[in-house]
């Protein structure tokens, strides 16, 4: 719930999804059963969609078993998470926590601001201590099927500049956001989404040049990988754009993690491309190239924009449900709770409640966006190195076949959780697309790169 919390005001506009999770009987079989299963026996149960003439993506047996067991646990994971941040919130209201969290802070001064800065922190850093045990143990897995290698020192620091990042924006969005609810009781999730929107670009523009800085090492691209910066320049003119080199970046990722990936972040002139260190090190150039070219297909086709508008319009049906069922909860239970009305710092559990229950049942929507963006950037990739390494099909392919081996990308998912969790397309189904797309041989025209 800490990343929750934290995401909740770094997007801007007093809307918390959780990202934990938890089974409920989707996964309808069991975990254990999965994790001995045999490749050959899990071939049989692989959607039409994905049979195909060409490779599909195999693992040996025992990393079969390991990717199946650890996207298990992961999936139980992320389900339980939103069952026990749900109860935890529950618990707090009960328990009147956010009342005396209150009490001290208007003790402290008559001033909103100050109050602000004092309750908000006191909040966060009680239900951010209550889900550690979660965040321990995803990192424990992470580090158990060798995902990340960083200590636990190095992992508690990260946690605490979270929190401490969290404590300082959180306090300034509650802040507005209730002299919001004071000033227009009727039309604050309103105006508190027309205040989100700046903020939000705001938050967009700094993340790659203050926040991501804090957690990880950046160098320009060319400084480690000169070769290869050489080809991407092949693959950048070829899309007949300008991505210049200073906007190409590699991120320092083996120091914390041994899984592979890049991607597209910032706006207008803090946008930029990364590539992980870790991409590099284990790809070919051909396999690498490609990667940029996903992730350059993300900076062309505007996916960053197109993404804030969505999370911009979810946000504001999120307000307007979250204005109107807070409204409700707390004039039927805010006696009990010990609330003294919407516009009571003691009210704020009850909003994270709601919109952790409405972000939660917006995934599905969320992700299936996600994933339509992702297959629009592997067609721009195939599309842009199609012509510079000699099979552009096959490099991507195997792109994709050392990413899930590195990842332990599940090689069967359940296409229900495929469905709620999944912001990418599953892995396999990636693989045979980009073996299958070939619009030059069928005298098509390729839809971006001609």
């Amino acid at each position: 719930m800490r990343k929750a919390l934290i995401s909740v005001f770094l997007v801007a506009a007093f809307c918390l999804a959780v990202r934990a999770a938890a089974l409920t009987g989707w996964a309808q079989e069991d975990p254990e059963k999965l994790a001995k299963e045999t490749p050959e026996a899990a071939a049989q149960k692989i959607p039409k969609r994905m049979e195909a003439p060409q490779a599909a993506y195999k693992l040996p047996p025992e990393q079969y078993q390991k990717a199946v067991a650890y996207s298990r646990a992961k999936y139980w994971l992320h389900f339980l998470g939103v069952a026990y941040g749900l109860l935890l919130l529950l618990r707090v209201l009960g328990w009147r926590i956010a009342p005396r969290l209150r009490n001290w802070a208007e003790a402290v001064s008559k001033r909103r601001f100050v109050q602000a800065l004092i309750f908000t922190p006191l909040l966060f850093l009680t239900l951010d201590v209550l889900t550690l045990p979660l965040d321990l143990y995803r990192q424990h897995l992470a580090r158990r099927y060798d995902q990340s290698v960083q200590g636990w020192g190095s992992w508690l620091w990260d946690w605490t500049k979270g929190e401490l990042i969290a404590f300082v924006l959180g306090g300034l969005l509650i802040w507005i956001l209730y002299a919001l609810i004071r000033r227009s009781p009727r039309r604050w999730w309103l105006y508190s989404w027309l205040v989100s929107l700046p903020i939000l670009v705001f938050l967009q523009f700094i993340n790659p040049v203050v926040i991501e800085p804090l957690f990880f090492k950046f160098e320009p691209l060319e400084a480690k990988q000169p070769a290869l910066v050489t080809e991407i320049e092949k693959a950048v003119a070829r899309g007949g754009l300008s991505i210049p080199r200073e906007r190409m970046f590699e991120m320092k990722a083996s120091e914390k993690l041994k899984s592979i990936g890049a991607y597209v972040t910032g706006i207008g002139a803090s946008q930029r491309v990364v590539v992980w260190d870790t991409t590099s090190a284990k790809t070919s150039i051909p396999q690498t190239l490609f990667v940029f070219g996903h992730e350059m297909g993300h900076y062309v086709l505007g996916h960053i924009l197109k993404s804030m508008a969505l999370m911009a319009g979810l946000l504001l049906v999120l307000l307007f449900l979250g204005y109107h069922s807070m409204r409700w909860a707390v004039g039927r239970w805010g006696e009990r709770w010990a609330s003294r009305g919407m516009d009571d710092w003691a009210s704020l559990p009850v909003l994270l409640l709601l919109f952790s229950l409405f972000g939660f049942l917006a995934e599905p929507a969320v992700n299936s966006f996600s994933r339509w963006l992702e297959r629009e950037a592997d067609i721009y990739g195939l599309e842009v190195t199609h012509g510079i390494v000699p099979n552009a099909s096959e490099a991507a392919a195997g792109a994709f076949q050392v990413l899930g081996e590195i990842n332990l990308a599940d090689p069967n998912p359940n296409p229900l959780l495929e469905f709620w969790l999944y912001s990418h397309p599953a892995l396999g189904e990636r693989l045979v697309f980009a073996q299958q797309y070939d619009p030059w041989s069928k005298g098509q025209p390729p839809k971006y790169v001609r």
